[in-house]
């Protein structure tokens, strides 16, 4: 029962003066255990590390304080012995009849108190230690949903106001991040009265790091309508969405997105547009009901270098819905299947006046399991 840097043992023996504790000291002591012998608990030497307590030199009221302080093996002569119940009640639960016939036990009795103390006083180290970073971990945490409230607060003062006319076409949307801060985002903005841009784009995962390219959209978007004059219609989506895919991947962040690009001719009712993969497909909703997908395909933009994104145009009816979603509108939509979902989505597009309707009409229950955008272009107006 040697402690772990080789010392002896040193065990307090509380007993009344005599030969029976003279004999338990001899008991006891080897080249492993030394004996510190007293009367009471007040004169327990400093450094023992288990005691033996003779319930004769024990009062009934001190049971309790010497269970708290140090691990304790009760001798008693017998077991019909009146002073042995107090300190049972009092959570001594190791005790021995007849100690100096059974020296062998008594030892093994000192060396499980000794060990299931010592894995007392770990467990409670460790308890103080987890309680200390569980606080850490509370306050870190608080920070840094502060944080996140902040950065979503000031994502969504980056986005354009919904209900915006711009050249004849309303555009309206709903934006709902699983938690504070989206990787979904959407822009739209004049040229001139007759030509206007819009992107819709879905940033891989939600988040901080999804919100911050979110940020790099709007960076890119802004400088190429900058430079509109070096653009066509047909080719200022494709070019743009290539500008995006090289600008993801040299920036290693390992963020890839799905977009959608247009450019609508108010002049000659046209709508020129790119697509990086965008999931659900765009829909156009005529004015007598008639509901079909936008044509077309893309590489998702941020994954393969030197994509080349292909232009499309379609020529639009006199009054016209578009609605764009994001793929976080699939987790809310009945089927197992993609197809069963679209197919979900496109019955309640049919179903909806505007975008607050189609959330509505979505199974959404408690947080978001993704990102939510919903999105209408409808025009064309008169004015």
């Amino acid at each position: 029962m040697a402690d772990e840097q080789g010392k002896r043992l040193l065990i307090g023996l509380i007993d009344l003066p005599g030969s029976r504790r003279d004999a338990l000291a001899n008991l006891l002591t080897d080249e492993r255990c030394a004996v510190a012998a007293c009367d009471g608990i007040a004169t327990l030497p400093s450094g023992v590390a288990v005691v033996v307590a003779h319930v004769e030199a024990v009062s009934s009221h001190e049971w309790a304080r010497l269970a708290e302080r140090l691990p304790t093996v009760v001798v008693a002569e017998s077991r019909g012995d009146e002073c042995l119940l107090p300190a049972v009640e009092a959570g001594l639960v190791d005790y021995l009849i007849s100690p100096r016939e059974h020296g062998s036990v008594l030892r093994s009795l000192l060396k499980r108190a000794a060990e299931h103390h010592q894995l007392a006083h770990e467990h409670a180290k460790a308890r103080a230690r987890l309680e200390e970073l569980n606080e850490h971990l509370e306050t870190h945490l608080a920070l840094l949903r502060q944080d996140q409230q902040a950065g979503g607060q000031i994502q969504q003062r980056l986005l354009p106001q919904s209900g915006q006319h711009i050249n004849g076409v309303s555009y309206e949307y709903c934006l709902s991040p699983s938690l504070y801060l989206s990787g979904d985002f959407l822009e739209y903005q004049a040229i001139d009265e007759r030509f206007s841009l819009f992107y819709f784009a879905d940033v891989s995962g939600h988040g901080a790091s999804s919100a911050f390219v979110t940020v790099l959209l709007k960076l890119l978007f802004a400088r190429a309508i900058r430079h509109w004059e070096e653009h066509t219609p047909e080719t200022f989506g494709p070019e743009w969405l290539a500008l995006l895919n090289r600008e993801l991947i040299d920036s290693g962040i390992g963020k890839h997105a799905t977009v959608m690009c247009g450019v609508m001719d108010r002049d000659t009712r046209t709508l020129h547009y790119t697509l990086g993969a965008q999931l659900p497909m765009p829909v156009l909703v005529t004015p007598d009901g008639e509901l079909r997908e936008l044509e077309g395909s893309g590489r998702p933009v941020g994954l393969f270098p030197d994509t080349r994104y292909p232009a499309y145009r379609v020529a639009l009816p006199e009054r016209f819905r578009l609605w764009l979603a994001s793929d976080g509108v699939l987790e809310c939509l009945p089927g197992e299947a993609l197809e069963d979902r679209t197919r979900a989505l496109h019955q309640r597009i049919l179903s909806s006046e505007d975008v607050q309707g189609l959330r509505r009409g979505l199974a959404l229950d408690g947080e978001l399991p993704d990102d939510l955008t919903l999105m209408t272009l409808t025009g064309f107006h008169d004015g």
